[in-house]
């Protein structure tokens, strides 16, 4: 196998990785890639510098605190610009601080928006009054998130398990 070939294989442990557990102790992801601390410190360096890490976010389970949160998923259809297609509509959805994220999706919807805000009469009056209005939405569909069972491939309802140890006659 190459050096680049190694370097990719590496990167790619190296994104997998650090996509699951951004606080990862970085002595602790040296040995598991098998290099020294400073080839990890330098790749996660030029991976921010090249826009493939983007940011480093905490996963909160909101239910298990105080704070009222509701999130949504918006479905949105919308009538593409000439000459830049999705791009622009979705530039003027994402502008919105309520919005955390967008996506151009295959299916019967172009868009799909997910939000949170401090309750469902928040939502439905983002839905209504900004995301409606806008020039190129045809109609939009709005899906509450009731629970949430796995996040970022992390499983947020843990079921109890009996760590007894059996003792039988």
């Amino acid at each position: 196998m190459s050096s680049a070939e190694m370097e990719k294989i590496m990167r790619e442990e190296l994104l997998a990785i650090v996509e699951r557990n951004s606080r990862i102790d970085l002595k602790e992801l040296a040995v598991i890639l098998g290099v020294e601390e400073i080839d990890v410190v330098n790749e996660l360096a030029a991976l921010e510098a090249e826009g493939i890490i983007c940011g480093y976010h905490t996963m909160i389970d909101w239910e298990k605190t105080s704070i009222e949160k509701v999130s949504a998923l918006i479905e949105v259809r919308v009538t593409p610009q000439r000459g830049q297609g999705f791009d622009k509509i979705a530039e003027r959805i994402y502008k919105y601080p309520e919005v955390n994220s967008v996506y151009l999706i295959s299916g019967g919807y172009d868009l799909l928006v997910t939000l949170e805000g401090k309750s469902l009469k928040q939502i439905s009056g983002f839905v209504s009054d900004k995301l409606s209005t806008l020039e190129s939405v045809l109609s939009t569909a709005t899906h509450f998130i009731l629970k949430k069972y796995k996040d970022h491939g992390t499983v947020l309802t843990k079921k109890y398990e009996d760590t007894r140890e059996k003792v039988t006659p």
